[in-house]
């Protein structure tokens, strides 16, 4: 950006929160001449008459009011630039507010976070447990996890992929010892299946995997859909079926040996795995801190 294209920015915008050019002058240190000079040649460079001039108050025009806006933002995004450059100085201080999946965020998210905190006493949390879609800006979040579909990122927005489920079919041992153990995907939707419902009333679709390798959704005929993961999870553990779950939220119960794989060759990826947080905060000792502490958060394998 060329030199006098911020030196014409600061009058004009000095001019409109005055209210006058005479404000503007004893703010900056000016004369009112040179302010009112200054946002003639920023008008003349524009080809637009961004004020309507009256004896007594400046009044924006539409393309005014336009260009003000962008003004502002500039103004503001360099500002916030600066302190955050000033920032990088310090040690991570200051709140935080992050936004978590509920299930996932209890059992994954929690522990790395503790750690966190034990290493940054000087940051405070704030921290949401939500399966909504949630707007970082609209809610002020500096950091989110998602699981599911990442569609196209906005400009505003930094994202870091860490990598995908992988969806395991287990039961109970004294299940697959009451009703026997399938060994083919035929055998499988013969079974009392386990399914979660979503927030619509549908029940999540198994998947499995063809041949060739492509994925293959199936909805099945189902014994239990629950709308919640951990319910799922209780269902599958009190031996009432079968049900196709993320490896992250399994994973004890197997190492334990309360749940077992069914086709264990059949783990199919699941849903992506994101850390998303509002750009212009990457730069933030404390949402830098944050997002190197869950860089490797745990997704199953």
């Amino acid at each position: 950006m060329h030199d006098q294209r911020l030196k014409d920015i600061v009058p004009f915008v000095a001019s409109i929160e005055g209210g006058s050019f005479a404000a503007a002058a004893e703010r900056l240190h000016v004369t009112g001449s040179a302010i009112s000079k200054s946002v003639s040649r920023l008008e003349a460079r524009l080809g637009s008459t961004l004020l309507e001039r009256t004896t007594r108050r400046l009044k924006l025009t539409d393309a005014g009011h336009a260009y003000y806006q962008t003004c502002i933002r500039i103004m503001e995004e360099l500002a916030e630039a600066e302190s955050v450059l000033a920032a990088q100085r310090s040690i991570p201080s200051g709140r935080l507010r992050l936004a978590v999946p509920n299930t996932y965020g209890r059992l994954c998210v929690m522990p790395r976070l503790i750690t966190f905190c034990q290493h940054h006493p000087e940051i405070d949390i704030s921290m949401t447990f939500s399966d909504r879609f949630i707007d970082l800006f609209d809610e002020g979040i500096d950091v989110a996890v998602r699981i599911g579909k990442t569609a196209e990122m906005p400009a505003s927005l930094g994202y870091r992929q860490l990598g995908r489920e992988k969806m395991v079919f287990c039961a109970s041992p004294a299940y697959l010892a009451r009703e026997g153990r399938p060994e083919s995907v035929e055998a499988l939707l013969q079974h009392r299946a386990i399914v979660y419902e979503r927030v619509d009333g549908s029940s999540k679709p198994w998947q499995f995997v063809t041949e060739d390798g492509y994925p293959d959704w199936r909805t099945v005929p189902y014994h239990m859909a629950l709308g919640d993961a951990d319910a799922q999870l209780q269902a599958v553990l009190g031996g009432l079926g079968v049900a196709q779950m993320p490896t992250w939220l399994i994973r004890d119960a197997l190492a334990r040996g309360e749940l077992e794989r069914v086709l264990p060759h059949m783990q199919p990826d699941g849903l992506a795995l994101t850390l998303v947080w509002p750009r212009r905060k990457q730069l933030l000792p404390k949402v830098d801190a944050l997002l190197c502490a869950l860089s490797e958060l745990d997704i199953g394998t």
